[in-house]
């Protein structure tokens, strides 16, 4: 006499199923999205390996003893994660222009030695003239931290930096960013994967901040941080330190765990509850989120301060000389 299977059991072992296969379906995405936005050479095999994985993976399907069907699969995505895993970020890539110069910094005593501090003169935002200088800072006038936020589509996402300033009239910006090669165009996916090196753009603020008030002509805000000079100190001594590091021991970009937010928060020592704030990864609340903190002016509403933020720029103007001193003229830069 033959037995039926309850329907409870044959529902949950339907829901079994497609739960597996819509996990198998899901590794090979993620897989083949893994090599294909690898930096595996030559083109050919980066391109042949995105297309073989996903199709080995689905193809253990016709295996049909079980035992051997899990093994094949378990053993792909073994292979596949101990590429992962083991595929190292690089210093000697064929960089894209603006990434090709890896700044480097060294402390003797109380002064900063920035080597190869970028400053680009812009044209377009893609025509520049590329120009580098060094420069010493002493840690004894470093005297603010300022943090921008730049918007170019909408404002959920934006860029973020920090940038100190020093008693002199100096400042030092400091971009965490995506370090892209020539060959490659930019790619929002492509930051999920090994496909970014981690790049500690420091620049002169003509360069970075500049080119985006003035070239690109994005909305850029900048606060000043309500910091302790001790805190302040710290925090450039990461900076340094981290960029020094990568000189030696790069690391790749990641958009969720390694990206401009989550670094300025790692080297400032962020606990963990703020470093899991959905603001992290929205990055067009970061400002909203540092006010939460209480690092920005406490005056103020938050939505007031950020209007009073704004950084205003004629029609048609060009960084100058004394362009960290016109951009902050009208801006509410209180030092606790």
């Amino acid at each position: 006499m033959r037995t039926h299977t309850p329907p409870k059991h044959s529902a949950w072992r339907a829901l079994r199923r497609g739960l597996g296969l819509f996990t198998l379906i899901l590794f090979a995405v993620i897989g083949g999205a893994a090599l294909f936005y690898s930096t595996l050479e030559p083109a050919a095999l980066r391109i042949g390996l995105s297309a073989l994985f996903p199709t080995a993976l689905l193809s253990c399907l016709a295996i049909r003893l079980p035992l051997p069907r899990r093994g094949a699969m378990l053993g792909l995505c073994l292979i596949l994660g101990l590429w992962f895993c083991t595929d190292p970020a690089r210093n000697d890539r064929d960089w894209a222009e603006e990434y090709r110069q890896t700044a480097d910094a060294t402390l003797q005593g109380r002064v900063a030695h920035v080597t190869h501090i970028r400053n680009f003169t812009y044209r377009t935002p893609t025509d520049a003239t590329p120009d580098y200088y060094d420069a010493d800072f002493n840690l004894d006038k470093l005297s603010s931290v300022d943090l921008v936020t730049s918007y170019w589509a909408g404002p959920t996402i934006a860029h973020v930096f920090l940038s100190f300033g020093f008693s002199d009239g100096r400042h030092l910006a400091m971009s965490i960013e995506t370090r892209r090669q020539k060959r490659f165009d930019y790619s929002t996916i492509a930051g999920f994967f090994h496909h970014y090196e981690l790049f500690y753009v420091t620049a002169d603020e003509r360069d970075l901040i500049g080119v985006r008030t003035d070239i690109r002509r994005e909305n850029v805000y900048l606060y000043r941080l309500q910091l302790a000079p001790a805190t302040r100190e710290r925090l450039l001594r990461s900076y340094l330190s981290e960029l020094h590091g990568l000189t030696t021991h790069p690391r790749w970009y990641n958009t969720l765990t390694a990206n401009c937010t989550t670094e300025i928060l790692a080297r400032s020592g962020a606990s963990s509850r703020w470093r899991l704030d959905w603001r992290v990864l929205l990055s067009g609340y970061t400002a909203s989120l540092a006010y939460d903190i209480g690092l920005l002016d406490q005056h103020y509403p938050f939505a007031t301060l950020q209007q009073m933020s704004l950084i205003h720029r004629p029609e048609g103007a060009r960084p100058s000389a004394n362009y960290s001193q016109e951009i902050r003229t009208h801006l509410p830069l209180n030092n606790p």
